[in-house]
């Protein structure tokens, strides 16, 4: 099946919005949405992708640079990885994570990392620990 990965635009916001909700369960307006697809085009560092079969958008994937100072290295950063559900288990989140990996190479990272909510185990955990992917520790948050 022929499929292609481009960066978002204004005209992909409804179907963004559909695959953020799936992804969190609330959701996003269509003018939320167009505020973030703005910000990540002012972004040096940030993008959004689409996944599209014969016109069908099936997916979605952020991705941002990280510049590490510790290491003084860069990362390529899988933010959001969303498939829909009715297009699981039909290698598109193989694809999408293929294709960070190779954006992460072509623009000089030493890796990929991704950071994947607990609520996520069973599914997305085990499918990333299967292409490759290890858990390294945990990230702390406080709202402000």
């Amino acid at each position: 099946m022929a499929y292609f990965i481009r960066k978002a635009n204004e005209n992909d916001i409804p179907v963004l919005s559909l695959l953020m909700k799936e992804l969190s369960g609330i959701p996003i307006s269509h003018d939320d949405m167009k505020n973030r697809l703005q910000m990540v085009e002012k972004s040096s560092t940030d993008s959004i992708f689409i996944y599209e079969e014969e016109g069908d958008i099936k997916a979605t994937l952020v991705f941002r640079i990280r510049e590490n100072i510790r290491e003084v290295s860069r990362y390529g950063e899988i933010c959001i990885l969303v498939v829909k559900s009715s297009a699981k288990r039909q290698g598109i989140g193989k694809r999408l994570i293929s294709f960070a990996e190779q954006l992460a190479t072509d623009l000089g990272c030493i890796g990929a990392y991704l950071i994947s909510g607990f609520g996520r185990k069973d599914e997305a955990h085990q499918f990333y620990l299967d292409l490759g992917y290890e858990i390294t520790g945990y990230r702390f948050v406080k709202k402000l």
